[in-house]
Order: structure tokens, then sequence, then C-alpha cells
């Protein structure tokens, strides 16, 4: 069993905290964002302890951090966090739910793993990494760091998820396919080839958009 430190006081970090407290050994002990951002000094009857100084009352060598926070900036706020986490001297846990079908160990630190997914043999999850529920990661597949996976994704077999990317719900990735890196593939839309960097794909086939045309919020 472990001690627990959730950065955020929102919905992903409840949902984490609810997930850790019913479905694993270990115990949060408390939350923790920038101090400006401090409005309560307690969240789910849990201190909220100010990011800048926590080290000194909650230290790394006692406690694990786990980062749950969404894909603003295509992952980027997230991956800033984390490493400023690390920075502090931090480790990292992971949320594995006991109702997905995992069949693989190479699973990274960091990692928010929701129930339903099933992740076949052979393929590699890097750090900071979400799987909201009910995907599907086929055979030999790679996902590399700081990526969000929305719900009811299929990724094929031997495909790479390059880093910062997103896939939105019920989207599909044919086998063999490479998505580059800060690649969003909006919901429904299905990939069927190779894809270029920080390019938007919408509708029912790999139809490339033009980022800056899009009012998206990320």
């Amino acid at each position: 069993m472990a001690k627990i430190l959730i950065f955020g006081v929102k919905d992903l970090a409840e949902l984490a905290h609810f997930y850790f407290q019913h479905d694993s050994s270990h115990e949060v002990c408390g939350f923790s964002v920038n101090e400006k951002y401090i409005k309560e000094t307690t969240f789910n009857k849990l201190p909220v302890i100010p990011f800048e100084n926590i080290e000194t009352e909650f230290p790394p060598s006692d406690y694990l951090f786990f980062v749950p926070t969404n894909a603003t900036k295509m992952n980027k706020e997230r991956e800033r966090i984390y490493h400023e986490t690390m920075n502090k001297g931090y480790d990292f846990a992971s949320y594995i739910s006991s109702k997905a079908t995992v069949l693989t160990d190479k699973i990274g630190d960091n990692c928010f793993i929701f129930e339903d997914n099933t992740i076949q043999p052979f393929t590699q999850i890097g750090n900071n990494v979400i799987l909201w529920s009910g995907n599907h990661i086929g055979h030999h597949s790679v996902i590399k760091d700081h990526v969000f996976i929305t719900s009811h994704v299929v990724i094929s077999g031997n495909c790479v998820i390059n880093s910062y990317s997103y896939l939105g719900v019920n989207s599909a990735v044919k086998e063999n396919s490479i998505l580059a890196e800060g690649t969003f593939v909006a919901m429904g839309t299905s990939i069927t080839a190779n894809t270029e960097p920080y390019g938007v794909y919408k509708d029912i086939s790999t139809t490339k958009m033009n980022m800056s045309s899009m009012n998206l919020r990320f």
C-alpha cells in the first residue's frame, strides 16, 4: 500500500480519488493545486495543499503523486505538471482498473486506465497516458507518453500513437498506422493512413484539416 497525493480539485481529481479508494490498496492522503487556485482548504474531506511547497509537509520519500489532469493544450499542460512534480522528487502512482483486461506489463507511470479497457499482448504504454473506459488497444501497438484516449476507441494491431495525441470517442485506427506527434482525431473518425504532426482529422476517413481553421479549445 502506498500513500498518494492527487493533483487537482476538479472532476478528474475526484474520479481518481474514487477509483483509488474503491479499487486499489492505496491510500489517498490529500490534494494539491497551485496556491492561487485554492478556494477551500479541503476537498472530499481531505486537505488541499499548495503545490509550491507541498514537499515540506508531504515529503517525496513518503508519498507518491498522481496527476490526472485533462488534455488541455494537447496534453502539454499535464506534461508540464508531471515534470514539475518529478522535479520535486516525487515518484508516481498509476491506476489500472481491476475491471480492465491487461495482457502486458509494459505500462509507464502516472497512467489512468479505466474499466473495460482491453489491452492485448505485446503492447507498450508510455508515461502520463489516460485511457478512458471501453477501449481496445491491439497487439504490438505502442502508445507513447502524454496521450489522451477517450472512450470506445479501437486501435488495431501494430499501430504507433505518438506523444501528445488525442483520440475522440468512437474513433478507430487501422492496423499498422502511425499517428504523428500531436494528432487530434475527432469523435467517430476512422484513421486509415499515417497522419501528419499536429494534424486535425474528422469525419469518416483520414481527412486532414488545418488546425488554425477550427475553433477548438484544448
